[in-house]
């Protein structure tokens, strides 16, 4: 085109651009109004937000929840929570009942203001994260902690929130149970009561981040999500179907977390600095700091005898604060057949394995709701039971007026060619061995593992053992079909005579509830191998969880280390069994079996496949500490 043609058409263009009227063309009105008031007269409560500043000016997002047509003014119940205070709210309900989450299903419904915080630095609120914030002291030199704001929030609602009764609550599940603890911490007058659900307590000894100084680094996608961005906007990656693999091509945990970017995180740093039980974990164990702290209010807490996440926490705050209760009318316990935050859902089953009834809504209508209505309504004593917890294997609830129901253990031997019982066993045998590779770890599930958030997870301590007990590294020891009941109530304790060719190893012992071959009224639990019990000890760790030791080659060591909390029946015909490995892989890392002083860290060459040895006769014969209650044969 020449440079003559080029002008006319622009000139053609601009001409077209220009027509009359377009200077004065009229703009099209928005469907969108600029604002917009929701008009909710049909809806039976009231939603309010708002922003509470703290003592040092720090604002957090708070929403509340206000039952409309209260005949008495009501109670406050607080959560606070890094989970999203607005995400538990948004149900399109205008009944109030069917807006708050499954949890408040009793609670929603009954005559309470209802009230969710952000904590702070998540979220909608203000300030800064810092995971389990430790209370203000040696590792936190602020003016502020959870208790303190806590303190200033339910100052402000009992002052700011109408129809409010001057009683407030805290509850709440897991982290959410970890803040109601703190709220006990230099409480408010005006908080009455409180609820922890499976709260986190010590991290290292046994809930989220470590059992017995093994590192369970499929949390690394909580802490990924959770530290990352303030609203978890950045989401954990995979590039495998099965975890399985995944872990097991990082190679040690600090791998992962460079490849994962998380060495920019601050609580992934903090932890690969504290492999052991030093002043830094035990200055943040959350029942440490409430044996310290007078009880002035009434406790009521909630353990799930097969908490995937937390089964360590609950039992020893229970333990800390049950010991100021002089009167015993206090702290109460509610022990239920349930994962991690089972009581806040339907009851009746985990995984293959059925219960007597909807446990859970037994228990938020028949414990929880008393608990709540004597102590922030002021009703009547609800008489409650100090502790009421559920025997599985029985299907049946008790009450007590203290737990545990078991006052001594007896030792149940392993016996040589995999045998167990009662008494040891007269014949002298070599030890029991097995090859540990940490090329071929034992799963925690059969493969694929598909990751936290799908439908294993939350049932795996239910999940037959039968995968593990078929494999070569793992020692398999059973005794003869019951012909009595075999009641147990408290903490079995795993006693190991064990020795290792390498310089360290893993111990895992699980507690296992074999089913008849055939059981009539479910075929598919015939054969079943249920966990009852069971635990992890990183062995460097066997004498003091704070100073790591070798294990001397070919030398036998004692590995005496708790398990977690029983109350279970083995029923006739049933067999007791127990299970030693030394690996539970991914949901652990592995140890390399020669020495290393930060495990996160350990180079590739470090894995080695070693032999191990379990003692099971003369006076060295390794034995499972059982809580019998009653005679046992």
């Amino acid at each position: 085109m020449t440079a003559t043609r080029i002008f006319f058409a622009a000139a053609a263009f601009a001409s077209l651009t220009t027509a009359p009227g377009a200077a004065t063309a009229q703009r099209l009105p928005a469907d969108t109004p600029k604002s917009f008031t929701p008009v909710r007269t049909a809806f039976d409560f009231d939603k309010r937000e708002v922003e509470i500043a703290m003592r040092d000016g720090v604002k957090l997002h708070t929403v509340i929840f206000t039952p409309r047509g209260l005949s008495a003014p009501a109670p406050l119940l607080l959560t606070r929570t890094p989970y999203d205070a607005d995400a538990r709210g948004r149900g399109s309900s205008p009944k109030l009942g069917a807006t708050l989450p499954s949890a408040d299903d009793v609670v929603a419904v009954s005559g309470y203001i209802r009230v969710y915080q952000d904590v702070r630095g998540k979220h909608g609120s203000e300030g800064d994260y810092v995971v389990n914030r430790p209370w203000r002291g040696a590792l936190n030199p602020t003016k502020t902690d959870h208790s303190t704001d806590t303190y200033d929030t339910i100052a402000w609602l009992v002052k700011n929130v109408r129809g409010n009764n001057g009683r407030v609550g805290t509850i709440g599940t897991s982290y959410d149970g970890f803040t109601t603890l703190m709220s006990l911490i230099g409480s408010h007058p005006a908080l009455r009561a409180a609820v922890p659900i499976n709260p986190m307590v010590d991290g290292w000894m046994g809930d989220d981040w470590f059992h017995g100084g093994a590192f369970r680094q499929t949390m690394a996608p909580w802490i990924y999500e959770q530290t990352a961005t303030r609203k978890n906007e950045e989401k954990w990656w995979s590039g495998t179907h099965d975890d399985y693999d995944r872990y097991l091509r990082w190679g040690s945990a600090g791998a992962m977390g460079r490849e994962m970017g998380m060495e920019q995180l601050g609580f992934w740093k903090k932890l690969t600095e504290h492999p052991n039980y030093d002043g830094w974990w035990q200055a943040q164990a959350v029942d440490r700091k409430l044996a310290a702290e007078p009880l002035r209010a009434a406790v009521l807490m909630i353990h799930g005898l097969f908490d995937q996440e937390d089964i360590h926490g609950p039992m020893r705050a229970y333990q800390a604060l049950e010991a100021k209760d002089a009167n015993n009318d206090r702290v109460f316990l509610a022990m239920g057949p349930w994962a991690h935050g089972g009581s806040n859902r339907d009851g009746r089953s985990l995984g293959a394995i059925r219960f007597a009834g909807d446990t859970g809504l037994q228990f938020r209508r028949e414990v929880l709701q008393p608990f709540l209505d004597q102590y922030l309504k002021g009703e009547a004593d609800a008489r409650l039971a100090p502790v009421l917890a559920y025997e599985t294997g029985a299907d049946v609830w008790h009450r007590y007026d203290r737990w545990a129901a078991a006052s001594a253990t007896r030792p149940y031997y392993l016996r040589p060619n995999g045998g167990l019982g009662f008494g040891q066993s007269a014949n002298v045998a070599a030890p029991a061995s097995f090859v540990s590779d940490p090329a071929r770890p034992v799963p925690f599930i059969p493969r694929p593992v598909l990751g936290e958030d799908n439908e294993a997870w939350r049932p795996w301590l239910v999940s037959d053992q039968r995968h593990a007990s078929a494999r070569p590294d793992v020692l398999v020891f059973m005794s003869e079909p019951l012909t009595a009941p075999l009641r147990i109530a408290g903490t079995p304790f795993a006693n190991l005579t064990a020795a290792t060719t390498g310089e360290d190893a893993d111990w895992v012992v699980k507690l296992i509830d074999v089913y008849p071959d055939e059981v009539a009224a479910q075929p598919e639990l015939g054969g079943y191998q249920l966990m009852v019990s069971g635990d992890i000890l990183r062995g460097r760790f066997r004498d003091d969880p704070a100073k790591p030791v070798h294990a001397v080659p070919g030398q036998p060591h004692r590995y005496r280390f708790a398990l977690p909390t029983v109350h279970h029946t083995f029923q006739p015909g049933h067999r007791v069994m127990v299970q030693i490995q030394s690996s539970w892989f991914p949901l652990y890392d592995r140890n390399p079996q020669t020495w290393v002083e930060n495990i996160f860290f350990a180079p590739a060459s470090a894995y080695k496949a070693q032999t191990h040895s379990v003692s099971v006769s003369g006076a060295n014969a390794s034995f499972i500490e059982l809580p019998v209650v009653g005679e046992a044969r």
